[in-house]
């Protein structure tokens, strides 16, 4: 059984600011706010929710099919996730388009400012679930997209039958309240942020309890502070029981770039999930492969053997039963 990754490809271009954002922001003259920041070094990487998700799932031996647009540049980043092992069936190329672009500063802080210019990704509402063999899809995830498109494909998997994880982080703002209230009510999973959670409650008028009340499982990323996890389970009989599990976070040898750190762990969850791990092991297993990222400039740099990753886990979290099926395990 494989895993759908819906969202952006993009390249990234990643800025580095020498100081702090704060220090040449004035709070009381916002409403008139014009800023130049002179950043010291450029980079240009592959990057988007869908192909950073796909890459890591890759990693870590989960067969995945990927379902995003690119345009006419985008042939070798393509082909490099093919390479990987990626199921690339799903993808659009659009020979008179170019891939969306994502242009992020950041500061010594770790604090962001980005842009994202579409480009191909406006055209994603062409891909359908119904086109692909959603017979073997166990579960989707519907990560920052055109909004149309993940309006859609909340539809198309609500009526397949297909289990998904609402990531709609970014989208939010752009996403009308009965959309995202729909997208989580049929959702399996929602994962988001911590101020991209305070985000939903603003844009939908929900409190945390009515958004639980929506949804099986809420998962909230915090940064250094971990996650955390928060779950409806079944009891005795009919009864449900609700579970709140914090997830610590791993440290990372070195603090390079912060960018598709929450790609990452929702990849190494994802993984645990596919394979029946306990909560608890999925939330660290996606602590771990969010570190790989975070001690690396770019989103698709990092590699590992899933032995290396399962002693960094050891390392950091000391030994689970999990880890030998994960490293034995076998597509």
């Amino acid at each position: 059984m494989t895993v759908a990754v819906t969202g952006s490809m993009a390249f990234d271009y990643i800025m580095s600011f020498p100081g702090k954002f704060a220090d040449h922001i004035l709070p009381d003259q916002i409403q008139i706010l014009s800023v130049s920041f002179l950043v010291d070094s450029m980079r240009r990487e592959r990057g988007g929710t869908a192909g950073n998700i796909a890459y890591n799932l890759a990693l870590l031996n989960q067969p995945v099919l990927l379902m995003a647009t690119v345009g006419q540049d985008a042939p070798e980043y393509i082909a490099a996730l093919r390479e990987r092992g990626v199921d690339i069936g799903g993808v659009l190329q659009l020979p008179t388009e170019f891939t969306a672009s994502f242009f992020v500063s950041t500061d010594r802080s770790n604090n962001q400012i980005a842009s994202f210019y579409t480009g191909a990704m406006a055209k994603a509402g062409q891909i359908s679930f119904a086109n692909q063999d959603y017979t073997a899809i166990k579960v989707a995830i519907i990560s920052p997209n055109d909004p149309a498109a993940m309006v859609k494909y909340v539809q198309e998997c609500q009526e397949l039958g297909i289990p998904y994880i609402y990531d709609p982080s970014q989208q939010i703002p752009r996403l009308d309240r009965a959309d995202l209230i729909k997208g989580i009510e049929g959702a399996k999973i929602l994962i988001v942020n911590d101020y991209e959670f305070e985000m939903i409650k603003k844009q939908t008028g929900l409190s945390s309890a009515d958004i639980q009340q929506r949804v099986e499982t809420v998962i909230i990323t915090r940064g250094e502070k971990g996650s955390l996890i928060r779950t409806t389970e079944a009891g005795r009989g009919s009864s449900l029981s609700f579970r709140e599990i914090h997830i610590p976070p791993a440290q990372p040898s070195r603090l390079a770039e912060p960018t598709g750190v929450g790609d990452a762990f929702r990849a190494g969850l994802i993984t645990g999930l596919m394979r029946g791990y306990p909560w608890e092991v999925c939330g660290r297993l996606g602590s771990i492969a969010a570190i790989y990222v975070l001690e690396q400039h770019g989103t698709q740099r990092h590699s590992y053997t899933r032995k290396q990753f399962a002693q960094r886990y050891r390392e950091a979290f000391g030994d689970a039963p999990e880890l030998e099926d994960f490293v034995s395990y076998k597509k």
